[in-house]
C-alpha cells in the first residue's frame, strides 16, 4: 500500500530491484507510465538504434519511486489516457521501434514515406479498380494525377494532400511544419 494513504499499491522497490538485477544485460531502461514522454517517431528511431531495452510495465499504482530514480528509469507515455498496466503500451512502443529497424520492413521507402517522418501525416492512398461502385451505387475513381504516369506530378499531388490532411486533422503538427520550414 501507498506511504501516504490513498487507493491501490504500489509495486516495491526490492522486488523491482531484484528482476532488473537478474536480467543479464538491461541497456536503456523504459518505464511506461502516464507521467512520461510521449512517443514520438523520433524516439522510436532512438530505440530502434538501441543495441538493449529493458521495459518495466506497472501494475496498480506502478513502481515505488526510489526504483525509478536509482536506476535513472526514463518514464514513456504512448498518451493522454491511463491504461490498466504497461504491457499494452510496451508492445506499442517495441512495435513503432522494431519496424524502423533495417531489414525488418521489406522495403525500406515504406517508413521514409509515412506520417509523422516529414512532419506531416501521411496522403490518402488508393488501389485497384480504378472505378469502385460503393454501396449506394455511386462511383468513386481514383485520382486521374495518380494513373497519369507522371511521377513529378505525383509527388507534387501527394505533398499536397500529406498538407492539406495535416492542416486539417493534426494543427498542432501542422504548425510544427510551417515553422520548421521556415528556419
Amino acid at each position: 500500500t501507498p506511504f501516504g494513504g490513498g487507493a491501490g499499491m504500489v509495486m516495491k522497490p526490492d522486488v523491482v530491484s531484484a528482476a532488473l538485477e537478474s536480467a543479464p544485460k538491461k541497456g536503456r531502461l523504459l518505464y511506461m507510465s502516464p507521467r512520461g514522454r510521449v512517443l514520438d517517431q523520433s524516439m522510436a528511431r532512438n530505440l530502434a538504434a538501441e543495441e538493449q531495452i529493458t521495459i518495466l510495465c506497472g501494475r496498480y499504482e506502478g513502481l515505488d519511486q526510489r526504483v525509478l530514480d536509482a536506476y535513472e528509469i526514463e518514464e514513456v507515455s504512448i498518451g493522454d489516457y491511463v491504461l490498466s498496466g504497461g504491457e499494452l503500451a510496451a508492445m506499442v512502443v517495441l512495435d513503432a521501434a522494431v519496424r524502423l529497424i533495417p531489414g525488418v520492413v521489406n522495403n525500406d521507402e515504406t517508413t521514409s514515406d509515412e506520417s509523422h517522418e516529414n512532419g506531416l501525416l501521411e496522403y490518402p492512398h488508393y488501389t485497384r479498380p480504378a472505378d469502385w461502385i460503393d454501396s449506394q451505387g455511386e462511383t468513386r475513381s481514383v485520382p486521374d494525377v495518380l494513373t497519369s504516369g507522371h511521377h513529378k506530378k505525383i509527388a507534387e499531388w501527394r505533398r499536397e494532400q500529406a498538407e492539406k490532411v495535416t492542416k486539417s486533422r493534426r494543427p498542432d503538427l501542422w504548425k510544427d511544419y510551417l515553422n520548421d520550414k521556415s528556419v
